[in-house]
């Protein structure tokens, strides 16, 4: 495709509405995991999440295709997932005393962003390259715009999260939901799924994602509350 082919600019449209539409994931994820850190390193927390989250999906870009088809790859990263939106729903066990370091607290955020964007970046990457028509510049395109989406997505979550805590809920919710669904679609698991019940058994195990990190994240936190006393 050519800058003058209409293709090309119905691709470049595509493109920017994919990355409005699964930018939101990764700043979810990068939100959630930056919220304990001190207000001076929020923002770099927030860069260096955006910087994993691009590079991941430029890896995965010459990988994706092998990736995706090979059985358990998305079961397990969709049982990572769920044990990232679990921790992220723990406890409060350092109110904010500043026991651990704060370099240690960055580093650790930008684990889990890594960890968690290197589950997701794998779909990201299919629709972009899909949207893309084979068009290396449209796929570059496509990585760059991403930047901004997710840095911005970040920031706006991050401030909604001082303000309404339950969010923090919410997006290990989406987490848990994303996962349920990755582990659906796994090659090993669709082999037995009907083409015709293959949409309902997709959304019924996102649901069951979702509401399962909510429990057991509710189960955890209820724990650690109990166990406090008997530490102290």
């Amino acid at each position: 495709m050519t800058v003058d082919d209409p293709a090309f600019w119905l691709a470049v449209v595509q493109i920017i509405w994919i990355d409005l539409l699964l930018s939101g994931d990764n700043a979810v994820v990068i939100a959630l995991a930056c919220r304990k850190l001190p207000p001076q390193q929020r923002a770099w927390g927030i860069a260096l999440g955006t910087l994993v989250a691009i590079a991941l999906r430029v890896v995965f870009t010459g990988l994706v295709t092998t990736l995706m088809t090979m059985p358990y790859v998305k079961l397990i990263g969709g049982l990572l997932l769920i044990w990232i939106a679990i921790k992220l729903l723990g406890g409060e066990e350092n109110n904010g005393e500043g026991e651990v370091e704060s370099s240690t607290n960055l580093w650790q955020a930008v684990k889990i962003i890594a960890i968690a964007d290197a589950v997701m970046s794998l779909d990201n990457v299919i629709a972009i390259a899909m949207a893309a028509r084979g068009s290396y510049a449209l796929l570059m395109f496509g990585l760059a715009v991403s930047i901004p989406l997710i840095m911005a997505g970040a920031a706006i979550v991050m401030a909604l999260l001082e303000r309404l805590p339950v969010i923090v809920w919410a997006g290990a919710a989406l987490l848990g939901w994303i996962a349920g669904e990755i582990i659906s679609k796994d090659p090993a698991i669709a082999v037995y799924i009907a083409p015709a019940m293959a949409h309902t058994i997709h959304i019924a195990a996102a649901a069951f994602g979702a509401i399962f990190v909510l429990v057991f994240g509710l189960l955890r936190r209820r724990w650690q509350r109990r166990s406090a006393p008997d530490e102290a």
